[in-house]
């Protein structure tokens, strides 16, 4: 990590402390100490404290997220919503079985923490969502299902999909995201069997 410039070091280490530990349980000290940067560089690169860093580190999680959708879009063998769902929910269970269930989604941790106490945070959250959202519905709309119910099927796919990953976490057990590809295969994929009746 240290070839990084330091403060994409210390987002990218605030990021990945957040899905172990969430916001209150992670302080500036730590992050400095897991991103291996100077102990000034906090002050000089993040003037407004913590809730600038954690900003940042939250965009970043989106941004991270849509991306990952669009590599599970571009690895599906078969394009179907119910396959990118799949290849979704796959990234994430090879994941918790690597490390040992210990992580979550950062976004999920801070609207937890901070959802009531911090507009801005919960601000940046709700667009780091948002951005995860967008890219979802776009890859939905490539494989026919129309814009609509792609935004619909966007929303579903996230929601059970973090649900499931606070259940596998709660349980140290794959089966509610094995639970969640199973049943909704069938309603992610309705909207293209309903295009192609005659």
């Amino acid at each position: 990590m240290a070839e990084r410039p330091a403060r994409d070091r210390m987002v990218y280490s605030a990021a990945q402390l957040l899905r172990t530990q969430g916001l209150r349980g992670t302080g500036m000290r730590e992050v400095v100490t897991h991103a291996e940067a100077p102990r000034g560089s906090l002050q000089h690169y993040f003037p407004g404290g913590k809730e600038q860093l954690f900003g940042e580190a939250i965009g970043w999680a989106g941004r991270y997220a849509a991306r990952r959708a669009a590599r599970a879009f571009e690895s599906l063998p078969e394009r179907t919503p119910s396959a990118l769902f799949a290849a979704m929910v796959g990234q994430w269970r090879a994941e918790l079985i690597e490390l040992g269930y210990s992580g979550g989604c950062p976004l999920v941790a801070t609207v937890a923490d901070v959802a009531a106490e911090s507009d801005a945070l919960r601000e940046r959250a709700s667009e780091a969502f948002a951005q995860w959202r967008r890219r979802l519905v776009t890859a939905l709309d490539e494989l026919g299902v129309p814009r609509p119910r792609a935004e619909s099927l966007a929303v579903l796919m996230i929601s059970a999909l973090e649900g499931a990953l606070v259940l596998a976490r709660a349980d140290r057990d794959l089966t509610p995201l094995d639970t969640v590809v199973a049943e909704l295969a069938p309603v992610l994929d309705a909207p293209l069997r309903r295009r192609v009746r005659p």
